[in-house]
């Protein structure tokens, strides 16, 4: 019998567990804390193991310390949580998985990634890596779902009315984020755990992964970097100006080495995400931007940084747009990896020409997206498509706008789809 918990609510992630529990003998399920790994990984367990640093779990983990034979007999498949606290747990479970040829023996989670020279092997062809986010909207229940992302790259959507969602709401959903955790609470309840969250992190999390003592300090003025720069294209050196432009002249420690420490660190908890440039067969010849764009895993992570409330994001409609493409490029990075596909953007620096999001499905076929908070931009945006399209040599299979404030699916006489964000699904 599986271990679900009573009033898990199913995620996306779901089916394509399942279908790698058939191919591989184990899957590693990674994202940040709070997102759900546990509940979705209890979802296709019949047994346990809790290695996370906690006194109830000490029995289990210094077993495992001693020797990880010793926590890995229990009915498959089985679950180990937090498994990288354990760092020894990696390669014994290839190993398992070397001496035959069972599949969905294991299925370890973790919330950020230990240090490498305390795993020998990859685990390639053996153990099947996943990443797992915060809820989307569609898995929140706070979109229809009345268009899908399958729908739009097979010409299959119909034009329709849809339900509105207002301004206020909007900036609640951003704030709020996808924290399992937060989703039918108060919007005041979810920003006190985004911002607990961030509080763990400075206080714990940037020692505890490694060991290496950070200045507290200073990751928060990278956190406050991040968070100014959220959805844009900006290099390091950007964030070092950041942080030089707020320190005292005699804490002038800040290194470019210093900035790419902090960064890995952040990526490691699962904090960052970037959204990595298009470089499909494009006819033009000139300068292709390849920096990414960057994003928090959560649009709330960056409101906690800043301490934005939804009516601070009201009355900065430009912060707010930001941001409101950052909750939307959240979504669809969600739905394009559960459809098997990938998220970018797209940046040309000399002409200007730049798409905010391009979903490429295995084939090769890619949609572009641009994202706007109203529709008065929608012809700004549908401009922008088609610059976009007349320079493709690989014509993208759709166009798509979306909207924050829009009552319909429609599909323009130019070919463009233009729909509300609390509409999508995969």
């Amino acid at each position: 019998m599986k271990l679900t918990r009573k009033g898990y609510i199913p995620r996306l992630i779901d089916n394509i567990i399942e279908e790698n529990l058939k191919i591989f003998g184990a899957i590693s399920i990674e994202g940040p804390k709070w997102c759900g790994k546990t509940w979705t990984a209890l979802n296709h367990s019949k047994s346990v193991t809790y290695l996370n640093n906690t006194a109830d779990n000490f029995r289990e983990k210094h077993l495992a310390e001693m020797d990880v034979n010793l926590v890995l007999d229990k009915e498959k498949p089985q679950l180990i949580d937090e498994w990288q606290e354990v760092p020894a747990i990696w390669d014994a479970v290839r190993f398992k998985c070397d001496q035959d040829s069972e599949k969905g023996k294991y299925i370890l989670t973790g919330s950020s990634v230990p240090v490498t020279d305390k795993i020998h092997h990859s685990g390639a062809g053996r153990i099947c890596r996943m990443n797992m986010y915060t809820m989307s909207l569609y898995e929140s229940r706070d979109s229809s779902g009345d268009v899908s992302l399958k729908d739009l790259f097979e010409n299959k959507v119909k034009n329709k009315l849809v339900n509105k969602v207002e301004l206020k709401r909007l900036a609640e959903l951003i704030v709020r984020g996808g924290w399992p955790e937060a989703i039918n609470i108060s919007t005041a309840g979810a920003m006190k755990i985004t911002r607990s969250y961030i509080d763990a992190v400075l206080d714990k999390d940037i020692v505890e992964i490694d060991g290496v003592k950070r200045d507290k300090e200073k990751m928060e003025m990278l956190l406050k970097s991040l968070a100014r720069n959220e959805s844009t294209i900006s290099n390091n050196n950007v964030l070092i100006k950041d942080l030089y432009d707020n320190i005292t002249e005699d804490d002038v420690t800040i290194s470019r080495n210093t900035i790419t420490d902090y960064l890995d660190v952040l990526n490691r908890l699962h904090l960052i995400e970037n959204q990595n440039s298009f470089m499909y067969r494009i006819r033009s010849r000139l300068n292709v931007g390849k920096n990414p764009k960057r994003h928090f895993i959560d649009p709330s992570l960056g409101c906690a940084v800043l301490n934005i409330t939804p009516e601070k994001l009201i009355n900065d409609l430009e912060t707010f747009g930001l941001y409101f493409e950052a909750l939307c490029e959240r979504d669809l990075r969600i739905y394009a990896e559960s459809i098997g596909a990938k998220l970018y953007h797209y940046r040309e620096n000399d002409t200007g020409i730049e798409v905010d999001s391009i979903i490429e499905i295995a084939d090769g076929e890619y949609g572009a997206i641009e994202i706007k908070l109203g529709s008065n931009k929608e012809e700004e945006a549908a401009a922008s498509l088609k610059r976009f399209y007349n320079l493709a040599e690989v014509k993208p299979k759709f166009m798509c706008i979306i909207c924050g404030l829009y009552d319909a699916v429609i599909k323009r006489p130019d070919g463009i789809y233009v729909l509300p964000i609390t509409a999508l699904k995969p």
